[in-house]
């Protein structure tokens, strides 16, 4: 799980002890094609990272595609509150969830990887 963090441009430069925190956390998962993955309104957990098939965030500024490597449900962290979207597997997916505790501990400690956060988000 290290290494495919590691090649992620989010948590690029991150050195081992650090990304060895995020894999503690993290956890792989799937969704069948049409499922949500999150729905808007649930309490952020934490981040997901899309790396494979394809998934839409049907957002309130509108719906966005997704593909592998792109990130998603940062907002919920940055912003301490409820899911603002829905994203929902277009395709059969393959994520990487990473929760809250782990991701707040690594900003503190390196907060580029929160810029980046709000990069994506922006």
């Amino acid at each position: 799980m290290k290494e495919r963090l590691r090649g992620l441009l989010l948590f690029s430069g991150l050195d081992d002890e650090t990304l060895d925190i995020l894999a503690g956390g993290a956890k792989e998962f799937t969704v069948a094609a049409g499922k949500p993955l999150i729905q808007r309104g649930d309490p952020g957990s934490g981040v997901f990272v899309l790396e494979e098939g394809r998934a839409v965030v049907d957002a309130p500024e509108g719906p966005r595609a997704l593909g592998p490597g792109d990130v998603f449900g940062e907002r919920s962290l940055l912003e301490g509150g409820e899911r603002t979207a829905r994203v929902r597997a277009e395709t059969d997916v393959r994520c990487i969830a990473i929760p809250r505790p782990e991701l707040e501990r690594v900003i503190a400690a390196h907060p580029q990887v929160g810029e980046r956060l709000r990069h994506v988000s922006g």
